[in-house]
């Protein structure tokens, strides 16, 4: 089994205020980008959550809670179950549950870790809003392994704790509202699609 993905895999975390800034992200995003969805998001222990369904009312791309030694594949949007840690490996998804002891919640340094070790340059971090840090050294991580990572403009999110501390512990490829980021995203991958044409042409 490859290490890297044939395809993009778009992992993006967020954390208190993100839900509206997912939902416009995921607004401008066409119905077959050719990439994988992966949702870092922070949920309480014992939160039922719909925010699959939500989501779902937003976008054409199929979703669903993320299942352990799930097969990312393009054109899906995959979601971290509640209570649970999630990593990639060899294009599989590994769940597992926290411990109940475990007061913080670092999901998505822990899933950009894993992104960096085994996507590598076909990894792109998503950061959107949340309070804390969570997500600056996994960004960190990325970028050392040619990883992109995409930061939502602090002055559009409710909580800036996330997207600043990425901004200033990295350097994001872009600093934008979430709309302007799936702009820059699509963007991305139709040049990095033309580049393709163009070698396989020669």
């Amino acid at each position: 089994m490859k290490e890297k993905s044939e395809f993009y895999i778009v992992a993006i975390g967020f954390s208190s205020g993100g839900t509206e800034d997912l939902h416009d992200f995921f607004s401008c995003i066409p119905a077959l980008p050719n990439v994988a969805f992966v949702i870092i998001q922070h949920l309480a222990r014992d939160y039922a959550s719909i925010r699959d369904k939500m989501l779902a009312k937003h976008t054409e791309i199929p979703v669903s809670w993320a299942t352990n030694h799930e097969l990312v594949e393009p054109n899906h949007i995959y979601m971290l179950p509640i209570n649970s840690f999630m990593t990639i490996k060899n294009g599989f998804l590994e769940v597992y549950k926290r411990d109940p002891l475990d007061k913080s919640n670092w999901a998505v340094n822990i899933f950009f870790h894993s992104m960096a070790d085994h996507v590598k340059a076909m990894g792109i971090g998503i950061i959107l809003s949340g309070a804390g840090s969570d997500g600056a050294k996994g960004a960190m991580h990325m970028h050392q392994q040619d990883g992109m990572v995409m930061v939502q403009d602090p002055s559009t999110a409710e909580f800036t704790g996330m997207p600043k501390s990425a901004i200033l512990m990295d350097h994001p490829t872009h600093i934008l509202s979430p709309k302007e980021l799936a702009a820059a995203l699509m963007k991305f991958l139709s040049e990095q699609n033309n580049l393709l044409q163009a070698a396989e042409a020669v």
